[in-house]
């Protein structure tokens, strides 16, 4: 739902002054209201920072009795009893000194973590080191992270069992591709394999906001459960199922995910509602029949013809069967038949990708496609075979939880900061996840501001301004915190009166 303002419930909208104060009392605002680059999360990161041995909660964290991590509560700003539980909300005007305070014990750490993860790459399924680095992490704050069956990949609850359960989602694998980078410290130390799509940097924030949650949760301040998911093999695909199949979504709520986006600058949030990634399965066609000289073509099924009108009439057909807004596509990447000019083969085969922005016609496309291609292949008397390879479903935000993402932005990053993002005809494997649960996935700014570079994903030379990583903090725990004070489970239409960050 939406409420007045950026996000700020009525009564607790930040104090007015002329600059807002940061967690030192300094004001933040630079002239005309705009602001800071740290209030934004853009704090220039030390130069060769180390990788830290040791990831638990800061030695300048505000503790309680018996050592306990606790929330510190600026004076002058409001901390509201939650309906719930009694305890204290982070509203916005105090959620900001709190992720900057973590922040400033933090940002550095996080950062030598994803340079680590960067300079150690590993392919899907085969995240042994990686699972092994961010579980240890995790154990050190307290947490205890339940390793996927097959060894690689993890999930870990912070917070209380009753009410809502939000899940924060980084993917952990990486690609086969060389790392083209120069010039950098964190090159990848593994020939042929590179993280050139950012699953490094997610790593980091869902890391960052989960032990800046566990801070919450240790203080009483977290009304509900947050479940960290750390995939395997996004880019195989597969791994989201292994999540769900280990009981990783079981009683989840919403799910959200960031991920990179070098077309958009640091310090913004591309925010899409319904389909923001499209599927992408691949089909292999097999046609076969009797085959002869090219000089009879009228004793042979005349094999390399048939295929080549299979080739050619099948996307037109299939992209006729369905609405054309749900971008229903198939093309073709490799076709092969025959090995010498003067002979008709008898058997060739053709192999694409199906990708779409609509789910019920992703779901009708195997059967439309079979129907098909038995149709072409019986008017030139050919047997005709289809392996239809489901890869990822459509990444389609739910309305609601785009807004959330949108209200927990407007609280933690500048105003202007959320973007309109348009919609990819790549594949994105958190669309299983949505499948099952209401959730979204939002693009962040990974680019730096005025960098004439032109980056993109999938790239030998794909990096990120690394100040990235604290504004992916900071929104993924204001948004979890949103979700977890939006009134209740989905459809449940109560609000608690009086939540921050709703």
């Amino acid at each position: 739902m939406t409420h007045p303002g950026p996000g700020v419930m009525p009564g607790l909208e930040p104090p007015a002054a002329p600059g807002a104060a940061g967690s030192q009392g300094r004001d933040e605002r630079r002239p005309g209201g705009e602001a800071s680059g740290k209030a934004a999360g853009i704090v220039p990161p030390r130069e060769g920072a180390p990788v830290a041995d040791d990831f638990a909660v800061g030695e300048d964290a505000p503790r309680g009795p018996e050592g306990a991590v606790t929330a510190e509560i600026v004076p002058g700003t409001p901390a509201v009893g939650a309906a719930s539980a009694g305890s204290g909300v982070l509203g916005g005007a105090v959620l900001q000194p709190q992720l900057d305070e973590f922040l400033a014990v933090h940002e550095d750490e996080l950062i030598a973590f994803r340079r680590d993860l960067h300079q150690h790459p590993e392919l899907g399924y085969a995240e042994h080191r990686t699972t092994k680095q961010i579980a240890e992490r995790l154990r050190a704050a307290g947490l205890e992270p339940v390793i996927l069956p097959r060894g690689t990949g993890l999930y870990c609850d912070i917070g209380p069992a009753d009410g809502t359960t939000v899940a924060l989602r980084a993917d952990i694998d990486a690609l086969p591709l060389e790392d083209e980078k120069e010039g950098v410290p964190y090159r990848s130390t593994v020939p042929g394999v590179a993280h050139a799509c950012g699953h490094d940097v997610h790593t980091a924030m869902v890391l960052g906001a989960g032990l800046f949650l566990a801070q919450q949760a240790e203080a009483g301040l977290l009304p509900g459960r947050v479940r960290l998911l750390f995939q395997p093999a996004e880019e195989t695909p597969g791994g989201a199922l292994d999540v769900m199949a280990a009981g990783g979504i079981a009683g989840v709520d919403r799910a959200f995910a960031l991920h990179c986006d070098p077309r958009i600058e640091v310090g913004q949030l591309g925010l899409r509602t319904g389909a923001i990634t499209a599927a992408c399965d691949k089909v292999y066609v097999k046609v076969t029949g009797p085959g002869g000289h090219t000089a009879r073509p009228h004793l042979t099924a005349d094999l390399v013809y048939a295929l080549a009108k299979i080739v050619t009439e099948l996307p037109s057909a299939l992209s006729r069967r369905v609405d054309p807004r749900s971008s229903l596509s198939l093309v073709w990447g490799r076709v092969s038949a025959g090995s010498v000019a003067n002979a008709i083969p008898d058997d060739g085969i053709a192999e694409g990708t199906v990708r779409c922005l609509d789910d019920e016609a992703w779901h009708r496309a195997p059967e439309m496609m079979r129907a098909l291609l038995q149709s072409v292949a019986a008017a030139y008397d050919v047997e005709a075979s289809l392996e239809y390879v489901r890869g990822v479903p459509p990444t389609v935000n739910e309305a609601t939880s785009v807004q959330m993402f949108r209200d927990a932005a407007a609280q933690v990053i500048d105003e202007d900061g959320v973007v309109p993002t348009p919609q990819s005809l790549g594949g994105e494997d958190f669309g299983w996840y949505l499948e099952s649960i209401p959730g979204a996935l939002a693009r962040l700014g990974v680019r730096t501001p005025g960098s004439p570079a032109e980056y993109d994903l999938h790239r030998g030379d794909f990096d990120v301004d690394e100040r990235c990583i604290a504004v992916g903090v900071r929104v993924l725990s204001a948004t979890a915190l949103t979700a977890l004070w939006e009134g209740g489970r989905p459809g449940d239409s109560r609000t608690i009166e009086g939540a921050a960050l709703a």
